[in-house]
């Protein structure tokens, strides 16, 4: 107030909620988003049916597919909504877990500021606690060799336990596990790079969800452009055009003047010549199949169909290189470019039945693999496609790092115990701080007991007698209720996806504690008339 007169710095559509009220906005934002998905978590989650405003529904209990559906306005909201789905972007698993731990940081640090502590400390007894617990999970990682077959079959099922697909379990993670190996690129070190983009996940309605297969090859969602070619090629050399078959038209204007109807059926003749030729140069390559990325001309394909040739038109540029690579072919402008060094090769075409794909299989040494997924609807088939993605990811993190933990709540019992030790050693306020980022990783086992049906505080009991003996594996069953060796169990997970849900979720949570004044801009009403 300058003279008694307001002074008005901000504008009539800014939204201002500050201090406590800003804190407890979005630690109320993060603890509903976390509440959201923690029900799915562990083998016996369960699923959210989530309708879009056209009617579609989708049902899953994956963490990233739910928070993706949902429409979040809060900003804090969007703050743990972002760690989730850069969870998912970074290692395709953990989305859940990393939301959960978000919410449980909020709650803690509702207590503390309860308890007058300011939010400069917490902050900083957060970061001292990531900091530990990425040690601990270094420290607790178990190290094999990358190709370790055993282990990354043990990592694909524990990603897709719990899934709808859970009946194909293991049958869908050894289709997983060789695509992973057949594209993976072994560097000099020793160590594996995959690309994800190497292996392509395809679906089709029919059959039944245990027909899913592995091509050792491309699927491209097109079928051949005349009824009159062949539905299968076997032994097929495959000749891969950018160009179109057809007449290309001049760069300058130019016009024909045709006086007589002999005039006009040489030029036809001459035109059908040089259509013909074009096939006839893809034949005498040796070639019996042909992916153009362009248009094929009417009379082109007429002479290929007759020759016995099979063809796809239009393909897309990244179908195109993808099926370059299965084939081992090299992409050419124009047929005068077919020779046998460019020929690619597959023991077998086939156009699939009461279905628009083609099957490029038998490729010898593929860098690019297909993974077919068949299912009686469309909402099974959504699902089993994310859980076959989920469980590709991992076994990718897997293979290229070496690096495993134990999963069951083995590892969060650890973390909860050795961090609240090492918070004694710092002292002060940060420990008050430090012991509460321990506390975070109790929320897992507790949701795992809660969503199995089994009492949560026996189990955490249990755990940490266990854990307390030197028994570093043990995690819950969620089938029997009883403490467990999760290593001889078989639930294994990548140690990246662990230490990427408490970094980033350390984070986001830190800078929403941080936070003691919020201005939202509401848009503007338009001007009546």
């Amino acid at each position: 107030m300058v003279g008694q007169q307001p002074i008005i710095i901000l504008r009539d559509n800014v939204e201002r909620t500050r201090g406590q009220e800003a804190q407890r906005s979005n630690i109320m934002a993060a603890k509903a988003i976390a509440s959201a998905v923690r029900t799915t978590l562990g083998p016996r989650g369960m699923d959210k049916m989530l309708v879009a405003p056209s009617g579609d529904v989708v049902i899953t209990n994956d963490g990233a597919t739910i928070l993706h559906e949902l429409s979040v306005s809060h900003p804090g909201a969007k703050m743990v909504v972002e760690v989730a789905e850069t969870q998912d972007d970074e290692v395709g698993d953990g989305t859940t877990t990393a939301c959960i731990l978000v919410g449980e940081l909020m709650e803690e640090a509702e207590r503390l500021l309860e308890m007058k502590i300011h939010p400069t400390v917490i902050a900083n007894g957060y970061k001292l606690g990531m900091q530990k617990a990425l040690a601990i999970l270094d420290a607790q990682a178990i190290i094999s060799k990358g190709d370790d077959r055993d282990l990354l079959l043990k990592v694909a099922r524990t990603a897709v336990t719990g899934k709808s697909i859970e009946g194909v379990r293991d049958s869908i993670s050894e289709i997983v596990v060789n695509a992973v190996i057949t594209v993976a690129e072994k560097r000099a070190d020793g160590t594996y790079l995959v690309d994800e983009d190497d292996i392509n996940i395809k679906t089709m309605i029919g059959d039944n969800i245990e027909d899913a297969e592995l091509v050792p090859g491309f699927i491209i969602d097109k079928t051949r452009v005349d009824e009159a070619m062949p539905k299968k090629v076997a032994n097929a050399k495959i000749a891969l055009l950018a160009q179109a078959l057809e007449i290309s038209k001049t760069q300058v204007k130019a016009k024909i003047k045709i006086t007589s109807s002999e005039q006009m059926h040489a030029f036809s003749e001459q035109e059908q010549g040089a259509l013909k030729g074009l096939a006839d140069k893809i034949r005498a390559t040796g070639a019996n199949a042909v992916f153009c990325q362009k248009g094929i001309s009417d009379a082109v394909q007429y002479y290929l169909a007759k020759q016995g040739i099979f063809a796809i038109q239009d393909v897309p540029e990244a179908d195109m290189k993808a099926l370059a690579k299965a084939v081992g072919g090299t992409i050419v402008n124009k047929p005068d470019d077919i020779d046998n060094g460019v020929l690619g090769t597959a023991s077998m075409i086939e156009e699939m039945k009461d279905i628009k794909i083609t099957k490029v299989s038998g490729c010898v040494n593929p860098k690019t693999v297909s993974i077919l997924l068949k299912g009686g609807s469309q909402v099974l088939i959504d699902e089993l496609e994310r859980a076959v993605y989920d469980a590709q990811r991992v076994v990718q993190d897997a293979l290229e790092d070496g690096k495993y933990i134990v999963g069951g709540g083995a590892i969060d019992t650890e973390l909860s115990m050795q961090i609240r030790d090492y918070a004694s050693t710092v002292g002060g306020r940060t420990q008050l701080a430090i012991e509460a980022f321990g506390r975070i990783f109790d929320a897992i086992p507790r949701t795992l007991a809660e969503n199995s049906g089994l009492d949560p505080i026996d189990v955490l009991v249990d755990l940490k007698k266990a854990h307390s003996a030197g028994k570093k594996y043990a995690g819950i069953d969620v089938f029997t209720g009883k403490v467990t060796d999760m290593y001889k169990a078989g639930v294994i997970e990548p140690l990246r996806v662990k230490r990427q849900a408490v970094q980033s979720g350390a984070e986001a949570a830190t800078m929403l504690v941080r936070v003691d004044d919020m201005m939202i801009t509401q848009s503007r009403a338009p001007a009546a008339m």
